[in-house]
């Protein structure tokens, strides 16, 4: 019996005629005989469910394969169901389709080729793959409002993410903030190079209470937090470089230059000792007096004010709290 194949796709981010007609090139090049291929079965998310609901009738329904066809949001939402368990339910496929497409960027997936992407899900083995979980308190839990109303922040519920790329605040979340959307529509992810100028602008250092694993907390001036499981981003820049998508652990990046020296201090960090220099000599990501690279299985952060903040390039508004852990090999991604 053949291969069943699940087939997750945005219909705000392509065509289904044309997604289709993608895949049927894929598997005629992939296998010769018709009665060789594997059965694919379609589902197409929705504004309620963007991937989460699908991938699990995907599983319903027998799927080995479960193939993300959207941008950095269907993606996450299927990786999220798969592998939300700690261990992978099925194979993840993905056939990037969005402005950032940040996991097919760090993990060498075909962009702006739906066939070849289809073609590497078909052909491609299982390879292991963390997942990151972020549970958040939303801004509310210590509002005034509401205060008000007699809720404080251990009555409110945090909310749970799943994420294969990124978390955090500070500029990278402004950044998507301040994107524009009929920017982002012609011009791609160049639309987020127009906002980063306010963004960074922008940045406010705060103390916050920063907890790596078992450690105690301790207090930290920072502007941005990225917490990530993929270090690059956006145009082939790398953020993390020591950042690995299956090492089982988390990689920090904090920043927190506040005046123009310090910036010029954090621009050399990353792109003279921990990009010219590190490819030369090798060796450990380099911190400075304006950038920390920190690594750790769980984190803990306690803003001292509401702060926007993304999830693998989504912006899911603003948070007081959040913490993350790494679940190591809980995917499989071809």
């Amino acid at each position: 019996m053949s291969e069943q194949v699940g087939i997750v796709w945005n219909p705000s981010k392509v065509e289904g005629e044309r997604l289709r007609e993608a895949c049927e090139r894929a598997l005629a090049e992939v296998f010769e005989l018709p009665q060789d291929r594997p059965e694919c079965v379609w589902f197409e998310t929705t504004e309620e469910d963007p991937g989460q609901g699908a991938a699990a009738a995907a599983l319903d329904a027998g799927c080995s394969l479960v193939i993300a066809a959207g941008g950095d949001g269907t993606v996450r939402a299927v990786a999220e169901q798969l592998g939300g368990s700690g261990s992978p339910a099925a194979d993840l496929g993905v056939v990037p389709l969005g402005t950032g497409n940040l996991l097919a960027r760090n993990l060498g997936i075909p962009l702006g080729n739906p066939r070849a992407a289809f073609v590497r899900a078909f052909t491609g083995t299982g390879a292991p793959l963390d997942l990151g979980e972020v549970r958040v308190t939303r801004a509310a839990a210590g509002t005034d409002s509401a205060e008000a109303a007699g809720v404080s922040g251990a009555d409110v519920e945090p909310e749970r993410h799943g994420f294969v790329v990124m978390v955090g605040f500070g500029i990278d979340a402004q950044m998507i903030v301040e994107t524009d959307d009929e920017l982002k529509a012609k011009t791609g992810w160049l639309a987020y190079v127009e906002s980063l100028g306010r963004a960074a602008t922008g940045a406010e250092v705060v103390e916050l209470s920063l907890q790596l694993d078992d450690a105690p907390p301790v207090v930290e001036s920072a502007h941005t937090v990225l917490v990530a499981n993929c270090g690059s981003i956006q145009g082939g820049f790398t953020l993390l470089p020591d950042a690995a998508p299956d090492d089982g652990e988390l990689d920090l990046l904090v920043l927190r230059a506040d005046h123009a020296a310090a910036w010029l201090d954090t621009m050399k960090n990353m792109v003279w000792d921990n990009g010219l220099v590190r490819l030369i000599r090798g060796g450990s990501a380099a911190s400075s007096a304006s950038t920390a690279h920190l690594r750790a299985r769980n984190v803990r952060v306690e803003l001292p004010q509401a702060l926007a903040f993304e999830v693998d390039g989504d912006d899911v508004g603003e948070v007081s709290s959040f913490e993350v852990r790494i679940l190591p090999a809980a995917l499989r991604v071809r």
